[in-house]
Order: C-alpha cells, then structure tokens, then sequence
C-alpha cells in the first residue's frame, strides 16, 4: 500500500440515465466528500452523453491532471470504460475508483473494503492487476484492458439475452433459463494445437462473478500477477446446471492460474468483458495476460 493521496482533482463520472439511481449517487458522494476531506479538492460530476463517453471523460481527466481520482459511479461495465480511459491517457499515477450503481457490481463487492467517501479522504492506494485482451495479429496490439474478467461461451450469450428486456431477479432468471435451452457450445484450438468444444471459458481477475457465482477460492487477487482459468468442457445441460449450482452454493474451488492465455477461435463468437460484450471474429488469435499492479485504485 502506498502513503495517504491527496487528491487535487476528484473527478466522478455517471450515466445520466442510469437504471441504478448513479445521478444521485454521484451528488451524494460529491456533497460527502466536501464535507469529509481533510483538504481542498477540485471535485466535478461528469455525466456521460453516449456509449462509450466514459472512457474520452476518463481519458482526459487522467491527461490533464498528475494528481487525479477518477471515480465511476456506474456497475461493471461503466467502470470498464473509465479503466480503459485512464489507462489509455498514459498517467500510470492516476488512481481509479468504483461506487456500485448498477445491476452487477462484481468488482466493487469483490474488493470493496470500506465506505468510499471514508476509503477517498484516507487516501490509501493500493494497486491492483488488469487483464488485457488483444485479437488478431501484430505484436503492437495493445487490445482491451478488463478489471474482474473475461468470458467466453455461456456467459456472454446469456448477457446479450439480459439486455434485450428488462432487468430484475425475476426476469433475469426467465432470461437465463430461456438462453440456457437454447445455448450451443463452441470450439477452439488452444495455443499447443489442442482442439476444444467448451460451454465456457472464463478468465477471472476476482473470485466472483455475475452477483451469486464463486468461481474461485485464490484469496490474492487481484494483485498476484496471475488470473484464474475456468474451463468448462462441453458436457450435457443438466451437468452443466449441476456446476452452475455448486458455483453458486459451495463455490468452483481451486481453479488452475497463469499470467497469460492464447487461442484461436474457429468460428465468430461473443465474449463478455466486465459485463459488457465484444465479438471476435473467426480464426482469430485471441491473447488475454496479466499486467501486473497496474491500475492504482482506492476504496
């Protein structure tokens, strides 16, 4: 842990038309910090106007200013595209920092260590580990950067099928149920040459995901320069159900990890990186690695 930040620009960004309440969430923590910190700090809302805004507001925050806090006030997805953005702005000082205001805030209930407001004005950074999807060919990729994990197969299928209607325990169980029926597996030919038919393959940077699922037992992420990798091979439906269940009760257990993954995909298929999805296309190289302590965040 690195010594107490102060901080001369707070910046909180939030979607507008949040289905999470973000526009008073990102007040409240702006009238809290003005109260709480011990110093004077420029603190700004920045609403976000498009897909995507998020990253250019993040982006530029982190360019204009050494001693920065960039704070999403937004789920998963949201707080995505404000890493990328402060990773993309090249201040590698620039700290980030998450309020849940969203449907899955895996990230924040993963790491979350105490009330934000109290977490900003003690100021404590810590540093935490990204990965980092690159597709394609060239050794000057520098792909996409994701905070908790990236899914292939039945986790990125279901996420699309979530957006289409409305969200709630309810309708979300409906959903999944519906795209589970019909879900199909998907091939790939791992690095070694290997040929494989999964129904999933997810790359996780914390131990949990989609609110209920424990996809790991590692208690160091993520901070240890490695991710844990969950293979599920294709197998009925009904074990497949079975796995879903344990993962949701007991928890997956021991997952095996690496610093680096690589495989090439045969057909075109979707991913899910922190909640929200990608495609990548057929035969294509898809590299994911670790990149070791290099987001410094707090809270």
């Amino acid at each position: 842990m690195e010594s107490a930040r102060i901080f001369e620009s707070i910046v909180i960004i939030f979607n507008p038309n949040s289905t999470g309440n973000a526009p008073k969430l990102a007040e409240e923590l702006r009238d809290r910090l003005a109260d709480r910190l011990p110093y004077r700090a420029d603190i700004s809302l920045q609403p976000t106007e498009h897909a995507g805004h998020a990253v250019e507001l993040a982006r530029e925050a982190a360019a204009n200013h050494a001693n920065v806090l960039v704070v999403s006030v937004s789920g998963d997805g949201g707080y995505n595209e404000v890493v990328n953005g402060v990773m993309q702005s090249g201040n590698r000082e620039a700290v980030c920092a998450v309020m849940a205001a969203g449907n899955a805030n895996d990230h924040r209930s993963s790491i979350g260590t105490k009330p934000l407001d109290e977490a900003i004005a003690e100021g404590h950074v810590r540093r935490i580990d990204l990965l980092n999807i690159a597709t394609g060919e060239g050794g000057d990729l520098t792909g996409e950067y994701a905070h908790s994990y990236i899914g292939f197969g039945l986790t990125p299928v279901v996420a699309i099928d979530l957006e289409k209607g409305s969200k709630g325990a309810l309708k979300e169980m409906v959903s999944v149920v519906r795209t589970f029926s019909k879900f199909t597996p998907f091939e790939m030919q791992h690095s070694n040459g290997q040929h494989l038919k999964l129904d999933s393959l997810v790359f996780a940077n914390i131990p949990e995901m989609a609110k209920y699922a424990t996809l790991s037992e590692a208690d160091d992420q993520p901070r240890d320069g490695k991710f844990e990798v969950i293979i599920l091979p294709h197998q009925p439906k009904w074990r497949v159900l079975l796995t879903a269940a344990r993962a949701a009760t007991k928890g997956l257990g021991d997952q095996p990890s690496t610093d680096h993954y690589e495989f090439t995909t045969l057909k075109p298929i979707p991913y899910q990186i922190d909640g929200e999805v990608r495609s990548a296309a057929a035969n294509t190289v898809v590299r994911v690695t670790s990149v070791p302590r290099a987001l410094p965040i707090v809270g």
